[in-house]
């Protein structure tokens, strides 16, 4: 699949006097896996929400499924899925409950809601919990859940925001044949992640730090650009260069 799935130009979210996204710039291929890496507090959430069109950027332009973020954020929930950090389930809803009111918020017609759902409980193994109150599941099932919910009005572009935060690696590493599964199927991914070993798993990595972008390309191109061990190596390194300038 070919054309631009995202492209940002000089993005700037301030809060106050806190720069907290510092004017990136990037583009995301449809039906790319990219992933956005950074610690906790480099700005990688803000970032994603300026993308979604839940957060206005301070300054800076851009376009997600064609859409202008700064005047047609209301287009792009449209076109977009979106699973945060916190899942966003309702917890005293049951999973089959949870789609049905997302399917709602998008104005699904109740047989397209039913088709979604078993097609989705199949893909993402959900049948044994869909109705099952959310509150009650472990970790892994509201992830999967969530990202049901993401999935249910068949949405170009994807946006995941630590997803696999506090699973094991064996469900992470089901979560990631799931992602590639709907990347070949031509969905976009943008995902953001501080496992090194998942940014393996993207065809395009950017490293941020303090709001800005330090790095940009393809995991083991960089790592033989800056002649590092692995991608964790690289990434300590990069950090610890910005600290000390």
């Amino acid at each position: 699949m070919t054309g631009t799935a995202v492209e940002i130009k000089s993005l700037t979210k301030r809060f106050g006097v806190f720069t907290a996204v510092d004017s990136i710039s990037l583009t995301v291929n449809r039906g790319e896996i990219f992933g956005f890496l950074g610690a906790n507090g480099a700005g990688k959430t803000t970032a994603i929400r300026m993308l979604c069109g839940l957060l206005l950027p301070t300054s800076g332009e851009g376009r997600v499924a064609g859409f202008d973020i700064n005047r047609q954020f209301e287009n792009i929930k449209k076109n977009i899925g979106y699973m945060s950090q916190k899942f966003s389930l309702y917890t005293d809803l049951t999973g089959r409950e949870n789609l049905f009111f997302y399917g709602s918020v998008y104005n699904l017609e109740r047989p397209f809601i039913n088709e979604r759902i078993s097609v989705l409980s199949g893909r993402l193994e959900l049948k044994e919990f869909i109705d099952r109150q959310a509150g009650s599941l472990p970790t892994g099932w509201r992830q999967r859940l969530a990202l049901g919910a993401a999935l249910l009005h068949k949405p170009e572009i994807l946006f995941l925001d630590e997803p696999t935060g506090g699973v094991d690696p064996v469900f992470r590493r089901k979560f990631w044949n799931i992602l590639y599964t709907l990347a070949d199927e031509g969905v976009t991914i943008f995902v953001t992640t501080h496992y090194m070993d998942e940014a393996e798993y993207c065809g395009r990595i950017s490293i941020m730090h303090r709001g800005k972008i330090i790095e940009l390309g393809k995991p083991f191109e960089l790592i033989a650009r800056h002649q590092a061990e692995n991608l964790e190596s690289l990434f300590i390194d990069l950090i610890k260069k910005q600290e000390t300038n």
